[in-house]
């Protein structure tokens, strides 16, 4: 049974860093494009950025565009999001899916149910 891992979430102040890892098992998981999904209190679900399969295209959501670096390293079957210059907006639950679709700049091709989704990881930008 396949199975996505979040993991690297926690509280930090503005400005600060944190980096999420997304670890898969149980699939032929560099065959996935990834995507982290994060969602605010009381609003949707949010495509935060993508990655290809093969890690030679990415895609960020303008607000986290020069902040968020989205990397894959296919020998450990993990996807990091790197997030730096945290904003209170930042905070969420966020979310890992990987799933047998292309990328466009909003990673809409990202849905429920298809694919595999994780449990999420909080994050909270706090003073």
């Amino acid at each position: 049974q396949g199975q996505l891992v979040e993991s690297g979430g926690g509280l930090v102040q503005p400005g600060g860093s944190l980096r999420l890892s997304c670890t898969a098992s149980g699939f032929s998981f560099g065959y996935y494009a990834v995507a982290w999904f994060r969602q605010a209190p009381g609003k949707e679900p949010e495509g935060v950025s993508c990655i290809t399969s093969q890690g030679d295209r990415t895609s960020y959501i303008d607000s986290v565009k020069g902040r968020f670096t989205i990397s894959r390293d296919k020998a450990k079957n993990t996807v990091y999001l790197q997030m730096s210059s945290l904003k209170s907006e930042d905070t969420g639950e966020y979310v890992c899916t990987a799933d047998l679709v292309p990328l466009d700049p909003k990673c809409s091709t990202f849905v429920r149910p298809s694919g595999y989704w994780g449990q999420g990881t909080q994050v909270t930008v706090s003073s």
